[in-house]
């Protein structure tokens, strides 16, 4: 990303040589406001660092409320169309909720099968993997031998053989213990997302109305108002585009891997639709696990590459033309900062706080645009 440097040549007349009147003169802030402005940058950075670290205790919390917010903001649209259809609001918000359980869990049921088949095979197309690529030998040989002891299957000898199944099988309880923990850790995180997202549906502007009433200030009610507007605006017409785009390679990733041979377009087109909401490390994670699956499934060698390549270029055409095409008027944010976010917010909330890494970079930038103290944060956080 270059620098922004002072125009020369014919745009050398747009920044005078020489301050221009005593309009150009700026006045010394006095030692009284120079303190006033450390005291303002210090309270903040206090009151960021300690939000922070809340955020990060109370995760379980913070998160699913956090993402109902930004899922409320994509589906306002929808519930006003709902609305001018002469539906109740808590129907309409039911509604809503109720397509995100049916497409969520149908998609679930779908892909049950082909998920626990890879998972059945894993076992057997290790060797296969050790086989194809020598420098993955003592890891997959690791993986493996760990397989074995979960599943009881380590094979020993005579009369050792039961000590190694009741070993196994107790190596096993923990780890299927921590399965099950996760499972309902997840569960109980979309439960949550999606009661708090009927009832922020059903609020409709109620919070917005409150905090109106409250302000002391004309300016300030109007400008707490634009920036909600402008929030609800940028990030539905963000994410609703990325959704549309993620689908489109979603489609064409299954669709390569079929003719490919790697067999369950749904499987592939669905991993690439939800990896591709992450930046950065979501595609990083598509093209290892498409080579990986060429390694496992296509003959000769050199057709494991060939998944991996369509993918990268799948994503190099949709994420690098089309998608910026559609976005740069609306959406421009420095790219570096949306790497360092991707990695702070994932190692606060894992992979849901990648996702949510680019939204609450785009609202921080919003909000910073629109209040004056804070402009220089947001043109530095903008492209």
């Amino acid at each position: 990303m270059p620098d922004t440097v002072i125009p020369r040549g014919a745009d050398a007349d747009l920044v005078p040589s020489e301050p221009i009147g005593a309009e150009a003169i700026e006045a010394e802030p006095t030692r009284e406001e120079r303190l006033a402005q450390l005291r303002t940058v210090f309270v903040g950075g206090l009151l960021g660092l300690a939000l922070l670290a809340a955020s990060y205790a109370a995760a379980e919390i913070v998160l699913p409320i956090l993402l109902a917010f930004i899922l409320n903001l994509v589906f306002r649209p929808v519930l006003r169309v709902l609305l001018r259809a002469r539906l109740p609001q808590p129907v309409a918000a039911l509604i809503i909720v109720l397509s995100l359980v049916a497409l969520f869990g149908g998609l679930a049921m779908l892909l049950s099968s082909p998920v626990s088949g890879w998972i059945s095979r894993l076992p057997e197309t290790l060797p296969r993997i050790e086989q194809r690529v020598k420098v993955l030998s003592s890891p997959i040989k690791s993986l493996q031998g760990a397989l074995q002891h979960v599943e009881g299957l380590a094979p020993v000898g005579g009369g050792g053989q039961q000590g190694a199944a009741a070993q196994g099988t107790a190596e096993g309880t923990p780890l299927a213990r921590k399965i099950l923990t996760q499972v309902w850790i997840v569960a109980g995180g979309a439960f949550t997302t999606l009661v708090a997202l009927f009832f922020i549906l059903v609020s409709g502007e109620t919070f917005l109305r409150r905090l109106v009433e409250i302000l002391p200030r004309f300016k300030t009610k109007r400008q707490v108002v634009d920036i909600s507007q402008e929030i609800e605006d940028d990030l539905s017409i963000y994410l609703g585009t990325i959704t549309m785009m993620n689908s489109v390679v979603g489609v064409a990733t299954g669709t390569v891997a079929w003719l490919c041979g790697l067999g369950d377009p749904l499987l592939w087109g669905t991993l690439a639709f939800l990896l591709n909401y992450v930046p950065i490390l979501g595609p990083t994670v598509g093209v290892i696990t498409f080579f990986v699956a060429g390694l496992v499934m296509l003959d000769p060698l050199w057709m494991a590459f060939v998944p991996a390549g369509l993918y990268i270029l799948i994503h190099v055409a949709e994420g690098e033309t089309v998608t910026p095409m559609l976005l740069a008027h609306r959406f421009t944010v420095n790219p570096v900062l949306i790497m360092v976010g991707v990695f702070f917010w994932y190692w606060m909330w894992g992979v849901v706080g990648a996702i949510l890494a680019t939204p609450l970079l785009a609202i921080t930038k919003i909000v910073c645009d629109r209040i004056e103290p804070l402009k220089p944060v947001g043109h530095f956080i903008g492209r």
